[in-house]
């Protein structure tokens, strides 16, 4: 992508759906990152360009959006063989190809999703590696003494979290998560066991791009009594990434790695002092810019191709957006 689209495209992120837009018979509700339309057992999942780090929108970023939707599409045509998604293709509405209209957009089968996030690690990064410099467990798993920052376990760590409706995620222990009833022991197992594939899939591709997955971050819910994959999939929000071809060297070093992801953005914010509470730091163009920049590099190192962007304009996203939303009630 020509980086002469960036500067201009600052001017101009889609900061979301307004509720005055939203045709009459459908339900808003606006998450951190992506704003979610529903009708019936149908949603419609629009990315915004906001930018959240520590549970906290801070920013937007340009083309963060159409980059989300368009490598979690990628990701959930080459995960489908392991478990079913809450994508529709256009052919299941109407012909209607909601991703090629508005590149941020896409319609789903509503879903009864589980009250916890799952994430898989593969190596001791990140609040992982925070949480083991304080002696702390992470996610009710005790790692043994002596690892190394950037260390890859033995075999991919599953660490869920509850999902607050306010404030901070809390880690949650599986045992504790069938324990107090948040879901079944046979359907964790299941979670589980399908995150471990999915991570192995991801793993497996990304080393075909010269790239590692270290972690990534699932949500699940049901659609009709089955397990199915929703909301994102291996994306830079979702997911952290570091180049392969400098791994050892870096890790020998204890240098920081070569990381294709927001954990830039947030060492930025933790460099400042700020970790989710309090004021956040001035976030000034420059910052958004090399953002966006990460973003772009890493879907087109995902995918092996470059980024146009469908809809450089937010007022052009926004129309095609509203087709998609008019068809929902129709």
């Amino acid at each position: 992508m020509k980086s002469s689209l960036l500067p201009p495209a600052l001017v101009a992120c889609y900061d979301g759906l307004d509720q005055a837009a939203v045709p009459a018979g459908l339900e808003l509700y606006r998450g951190k990152v992506r704003d979610v339309v529903s009708s019936g057992d149908l949603v419609a999942l629009v990315a915004s360009d906001r930018l959240s780090a520590f549970d906290r929108v801070l920013t937007t970023v340009p083309f963060k959006g159409e980059v989300l939707t368009r490598v979690s599409s990628w990701w959930f045509e080459r995960t489908a063989d392991i478990i079913p998604n809450h994508l529709l293709a256009a052919a299941d509405f109407g012909g209607l190809d909601a991703l090629t209209l508005s590149g941020r957009c896409v319609v789903g089968r509503r879903c009864a999703m589980l009250p916890v996030e799952v994430v898989v690690r593969g190596y001791l990064t990140g609040s992982a590696w925070r949480d083991y410099q304080a002696g702390r467990s992470v996610s009710g798993i005790q790692l043994p003494r002596g690892l190394n920052y950037c260390e890859k376990f033995p075999v991919p760590l599953v660490t869920p979290s509850t999902k607050e409706a306010a404030g901070h995620d809390q880690p949650v222990a599986g045992a504790q998560i069938v324990s107090s009833g948040l879901v079944e022991l046979e359907l964790w197992q299941q979670v589980e066991k399908t995150s471990l594939a999915l991570f192995r899939r991801g793993q497996e591709l990304a080393a075909e791009r010269g790239l590692i997955l270290v972690d990534t971050k699932y949500e699940f819910g049901l659609s009709a009594g089955k397990l199915t994959l929703a909301d994102e999939i291996h994306t830079p929000d979702s997911s952290r990434y570091w180049y392969a071809d400098s791994y050892l060297e870096r890790y020998a070093t204890g240098a920081q790695q070569r990381e294709l992801d927001k954990e830039t953005f947030r060492r930025w914010l933790l460099e400042r002092g700020f970790s989710g509470d309090g004021e956040a730091p001035v976030i000034d163009d420059a910052v958004r810019l090399k953002t966006a920049s990460r973003y772009i590099e890493a879907y087109e190192a995902i995918t092996g191709t470059g980024f146009t962007p469908v809809m450089p304009l937010p007022k052009a996203a926004e129309a095609a957006i509203q087709r998609i939303l008019r068809q929902l009630v129709a």
